[in-house]
């Protein structure tokens, strides 16, 4: 497209044929929808009379020196350079990705444009296209959230580990450092896994950590513990544990002659942070102590 194109459409110095020609460039689609999303926003003030005469003034102080400028072409130009990043902006702010993230200790809900429910546990994030969802039901998900899907199109679950397909059902996707979980709760999940593809029916779950993949049952469940305020485990090494022990509670944890592979099983409350761990420390005997700041967990020496 011919140099400074923009910049004569705006200004409306187009002859009627060169806005023709102009109207079937690609282009012309995506600066029309940018000027409409602009025509309501106000430009700042500008003194012209003031820019001629600190231009003025620029001249007397560097006599001698030879400046073709052409001023009224220069502000067009930043103008219309304004108004497309102005644009732009305004664009694309309006009609990206719609992101809810959770901080740690905090949980929230998220309704969907087709109605469809997600439960965001503690320290995680959604990423989806609001405009376009009815064509593309797909989430891309960091952490762990709860889903009841609406029928309809092929809903999908984006993960860096993996990704869940159903039509319409319940199930919970954890994704977090090294560990890859997903339960069924209702109706069909496909589960694609490093280019493997495993379906799971209600009452069924899969779980990958560290690379090692294995499926188990869920014990007569609607629904995942952490909607009732609790964290449960099965054959889950110590560190995961503890690593969600801290996102529930917004706390630093740290350990002294543990050690942190042994695998556990139980549950531990979300809300009450001395009872969760005295549930986590009880089965191994651990010690810990709550610290300004933090809780050290150790095991006592012999």
């Amino acid at each position: 497209m011919e140099e400074n194109y923009l910049a004569k459409w705006l200004n409306n110095e187009l002859s009627e044929e060169e806005v023709s020609k102009f109207k079937l460039t690609k282009e012309y689609t995506t600066y029309k929808k940018i000027v409409d999303a602009t025509n309501n926003m106000e430009a700042p003030e500008f003194d012209m009379d003031k820019a001629k005469r600190d231009l003025y003034q620029r001249k007397e102080e560097n006599k001698g020196k030879v400046v073709r400028l052409n001023p009224y072409k220069k502000y067009l130009r930043i103008a219309a350079v304004i108004a497309l990043i102005v644009g732009i902006s305004y664009f694309y702010n309006f009609t990206g990705d719609e992101v809810v993230s959770t901080q740690y200790a905090e949980r929230t809900a998220v309704t969907l444009p087709d109605n469809s429910e997600v439960q965001l546990n503690a320290d995680s994030q959604i990423t989806y296209q609001k405009k376009n969802w009815k064509d593309n039901r797909n989430i891309d998900l960091k952490g762990e959230a709860f889903f009841k899907v609406a029928k309809g199109e092929r809903f999908t679950v984006s993960t860096d580990m993996g990704m869940v397909t159903v039509l319409g059902t319940q199930f919970n996707v954890e994704n977090r450092k090294d560990i890859f979980e997903v339960s069924c709760y209702e109706g069909l999940v496909s589960v694609r896994y490093n280019n493997k593809e495993t379906k799971l029916s209600a009452g069924q779950a899969l779980v990958v950590i560290n690379g090692e993949l294995r499926t188990s049952e869920i014990a007569n469940a609607q629904q995942p513990s952490w909607l009732q305020d609790e964290s449960t485990f099965k054959s889950i090494p110590l560190k995961y544990v503890l690593d969600e022990f801290e996102r529930q509670f917004n706390i630093k944890v740290e350990t002294k002659n543990i050690d942190l592979e042994q695998l556990f099983s139980g549950s531990f409350s979300n809300t009450d942070k001395n009872l969760a761990l005295q549930s986590i420390s009880a089965p191994s005997s651990l010690k810990y102590k709550i610290e300004e700041g933090k809780v050290l967990i150790y095991a006592e020496t012999p």
